[in-house]
């Protein structure tokens, strides 16, 4: 597999969507946004290897004074 060909695209179609965006963003502004690229990259990695912590269900607090919790009166 050659280096140049990613995602089945040659160097020319690289070419052309490289000159369209520097036309897009300017010089100026490209290194910003490929650096913010990676660093999305860096972070979508890094959560997707990280194990989910097992939900914990939530019980509610019970009130000592509340009368949803407390028996019935006995008459």
């Amino acid at each position: 597999m050659s280096t140049a060909a990613f995602m089945g695209m040659g160097p020319t179609e690289l070419i052309v969507i490289l000159i369209i965006l520097l036309v897009l963003f300017g010089g100026a502004k490209l290194p910003s946004l490929a650096k913010g690229l990676g660093q999305s990259i860096k972070e979508f990695k890094k959560a997707s290897k990280d194990e989910p912590e097992p939900a914990k269900p939530a019980e509610p607090a019970k009130k000592e004074n509340d009368p949803a919790t407390k028996p019935p009166a006995a008459s």
